[in-house]
């Protein structure tokens, strides 16, 4: 059996983080299985964890007035979801719900917050990654935004 800290340093999220670190992650990390049509998490519910999917596909989801639920984006495997545990106040912003089973790793959120108080190279480097995973999060709901209240022929 690997242990999560040698998954995490084949993972192209946490490609050249310091083998440290990755110990230090692995730390709050455990295993998650979603059953298709599982909701993993729902819009506006607390934020505790994000996830590395390991295999499967979950659809990232936005409530849209008058559209319902619109889906933003599709993970799958060696995508991270969630980025709401690490800014106040804890809150999901999408939700996210798997299309088929899914097999992940997740994090606690208090855990890595708390370690990366103590250590700030944790710190920097999970805001780093992360900052790149919010860009593309915003660009993926700006397109649809577009589709969605875009003229249409």
């Amino acid at each position: 059996m690997h242990r999560f800290d040698t998954i995490l340093a084949e993972q192209a999220f946490f490609k050249d983080v310091d083998r440290r670190l990755l110990e230090i992650i692995a730390g709050c990390a455990s295993n998650a299985r979603f059953a298709a049509d599982e909701w993993i998490f729902q819009e506006g519910e607390d934020a505790s964890r994000f996830y590395l999917i390991l295999y499967g596909k979950v659809a990232l989801n936005a409530i849209v007035p008058g559209r319902g639920e619109v889906t933003i984006q599709t993970l799958g495997e060696g995508e991270v979801l969630g980025w709401s545990w690490l800014f106040p106040p804890y809150r999901w912003h999408f939700g996210a719900r798997a299309l088929e089973v899914t097999r992940a790793i997740a994090f606690d959120g208090a855990c890595l917050r708390m370690k990366a108080e103590i250590d700030h190279d944790l710190g920097y480097e999970l805001l780093k990654r992360f900052s790149q995973t919010i860009i593309e999060r915003l660009q993926a709901t700006r397109l649809q935004l577009l589709d969605v209240y875009g003229v249409h022929a």
